[in-house]
């Protein structure tokens, strides 16, 4: 007799069937395909695949940096902690972070919001970086900002007065926030960026986009990214101000991605916090959302997951039944949280490793500016192409023009050309970007991502790629 399956594509929940992240999806398998072909043998036009599909800094060579790396092997280790090749403020400062461990371990559970040490340490980090005040309170830790992106816009997943619920966010976007919405069956309301202003953010389109969803929808929150993913633009102080008027008219929960806050080549940075504060009342007491991550900066420790949110003035109930489910999930990555402790509180000048955390940091900033600057340049000279300059970020999102043959042989393959044009590249010279199809773009525009943070000849060699094969594909499609 045979067995049926329990779960099935006709009882599975539909709203996963929904969710697309593009930047590990179809182009990337192949990727991993044609590594798989290389390995056996396998000829191509290219010796290698190059990955430049997600922001993974140490994967593209950016190496770790020291002081961290010596306070998660103490903390991890404390056995280590006689050693003499190991820095005295970084014992003393695994010595503080373990005194807030249970039985001074890191493989205890820490509380939920996570070690109130390290809470504090966010805290005084905010308060400094805006001049305005910070309680510990008000930080969730999470096992990265995805982890606590997902549970805030958990807490929207309700209809209001028998409209289904919607949240505004950016295109492009990082397909983060809408894969999360679709995960969440929450209604996806796009605006979209400028491109021919930099990739402005512009008043106008918000109305726009909220006066054609409240038709239908009842838009809760507005999502903004600053720096932007993928579009490396750093917002005006004005045009946040403008942003906040928006989103106090329309009364809105604002969400701001402030992730690539350490990634800004040459702007400042102002955070959506420190505004609202600096207009005063109404707009001080608005509720806010802000992230922040140790996998992009100067830190760049993806793989250990680790970010937080501030959640400012909202109502005691919410705040009560966030908590709560933040307590379902137990506690955030204690090593992960090793390490926001070490970005939130770096060495400091006179201390045994601010010498060298310096330096390395300084060497993280030199690659950026250079990759940025590099990017904007080549893509600029391919005929067809154009890029926006990179403020801030890791990416570049350049537009490409694709002829109407590609776009059909595009269609006969069921692609979008974006699609075509990446997996075209990727085939013929082991390029991997992801096609702009997978952030969102304005209709009859094509762009894709890529990293721009690879060592600097593994760099050179992707421009050049990019370069060779874009003069290729429109000479064998515009005969």
């Amino acid at each position: 007799m045979k067995l049926e399956k329990c779960l099935t594509s006709d009882n599975l929940n539909k709203k996963l069937l929904n969710i697309r992240y593009a930047v590990r999806g179809p182009i990337v398998d192949r990727a991993q395909q044609i590594e798989r072909e290389l390995e056996k043998g396998v000829s191509k036009p290219f010796s290698r695949v190059v990955r430049a599909n997600i922001g993974d800094c140490q994967a593209l060579g950016q190496k770790p940096i020291t002081f961290v790396r010596q306070v998660l092997a103490l903390a991890a280790c404390p056995d280590l902690m006689n050693s003499p090749e190991i820095p005295d403020d970084v014992k003393e400062r695994v010595k503080e972070i373990l005194d807030d461990c249970t039985e001074r371990s890191v493989g205890s559970y820490s509380p939920s919001a996570g070690l109130n040490i390290v809470r504090r340490r966010v805290a005084e980090y905010l308060a400094a970086r805006d001049g305005v005040p910070a309680s510990s309170d008000d930080i969730h830790l999470g096992s990265g900002a995805s982890d606590v992106i997902k549970s805030v816009l958990t807490l929207f997943v309700e209809d209001v007065d028998g409209k289904p619920p919607a949240v505004m966010i950016p295109i492009p976007q990082y397909p983060l926030f809408s894969g999360t919405l679709s995960e969440l069956g929450l209604v996806q309301v796009p605006y979209y960026l400028a491109e021919d202003a930099e990739w402005a953010l512009q008043v106008d389109e918000l109305e726009r986009s909220w006066n054609e969803a409240s038709e239908h929808s009842c838009v809760r929150a507005l999502v903004v990214i600053n720096p932007g993913n993928p579009t490396g633009q750093v917002l005006s102080r004005e045009n946040i101000e403008e942003i906040i008027k928006f989103a106090h008219k329309r009364e809105l929960f604002l969400l701001a991605d402030e992730v690539y806050q350490e990634n800004i080549i040459s702007k400042p940075f102002h955070s959506f916090k420190k505004v609202m504060y600096s207009m005063g009342s109404p707009y001080n007491s608005m509720e806010l959302a802000s992230f922040v991550t140790c996998s992009k900066g100067w830190a760049a420790e993806c793989g250990l997951r680790a970010g937080f949110v501030e959640l400012l003035r909202v109502a005691a109930p919410v705040l009560s039944a966030f908590r709560a489910a933040r307590a379902v999930m137990q506690c955030p990555n204690v090593l992960g949280q090793c390490v926001m402790d070490c970005v939130m509180r770096p060495p400091r000048p006179g201390e045994a490793s601010y010498s060298r955390w310096s330096g390395e940091r300084a060497r993280v900033a030199r690659v950026l500016r250079e990759r940025a600057a590099t990017a904007h340049r080549t893509f600029n000279s391919i005929p067809g192409y154009s890029c926006n300059v990179i403020d801030g970020s890791m990416f570049a999102f350049p537009r490409i023009e694709i002829p109407a043959r590609a776009q059909d042989d595009a269609a006969q393959m069921n692609l979008a050309p974006d699609e075509f044009y990446c997996l075209r590249l990727l085939e013929e010279t082991g390029v991997c970007v992801v096609p702009g199809t997978g952030f969102g773009q304005k209709p009859e525009t094509f762009h894709f991502r890529t990293t721009i943070l690879h060592p600097r000849e593994e760099f050179q060699h992707m421009m050049d790629s990019i370069t060779r094969f874009h003069n290729n594909f429109l000479q064998k499609y515009s005969e």
